[in-house]
């Protein structure tokens, strides 16, 4: 994998950011400096979650850092295995098209599965913003952008504010 760095950040409506990302097959050393660029390049931008997608590696690696969270969360080959009938909305948005943000709904508990950057497997319960996160970026990594989330008025109504925001 290539360093990364805030400028590798691709926007909308970059074709990349539809496209499903390929599973990690190897656990190395290339991995874990990519996975700590990611991070760097996340906090730069800023956000709280970013995939490989998002710098156009289309690889499924997830980094998410959370207020009051001691460590960053790295999530390779993430999948969500359960989620909740309930729902909760949150404000939503994405570092590839910064200042748009929309309220989105989505269960409101999931268990993920993934692995580690070092290959161990694992397997979460999250709820509240982790929960949000986890499935705005496993989303991300299937190739869905959170703006197909929206209805067709809302989604037209944020990518034209977009198209303004850039000029």
């Amino acid at each position: 994998m290539i360093a990364v760095t805030p400028q590798s950040i691709i926007r909308f409506p970059d074709p990349r950011l539809r496209q499903p990302c390929e599973v990690v097959s190897a656990f190395d050393e290339d991995l874990r400096a990519f996975a700590g660029d990611l991070l760097e390049v996340m906090r730069a931008a800023p956000g709280i979650g970013m995939t490989a997608a998002h710098v156009g590696i289309l690889k499924r690696i997830v980094v998410i850092e959370l207020t009051g969270h001691p460590v960053p969360r790295f999530y390779v080959n993430p999948v969500v295995v359960d989620a909740s009938a309930e729902t909760a909305r949150h404000a939503e948005g994405s570092v590839s098209m910064p200042g748009i943000v929309e309220e989105i709904e989505r269960p409101a508990r999931v268990t993920v599965s993934f692995r580690g950057l070092d290959g161990s497997e694992g397997s979460e319960i999250a709820e509240g913003l982790l929960a949000v996160c986890l499935q705005h970026e496993i989303d991300q990594l299937d190739g869905i952008f959170f703006l197909q989330r929206l209805s067709r008025l809302k989604r037209d109504r944020a990518i034209k504010k977009w198209e303004k925001l850039r000029g």
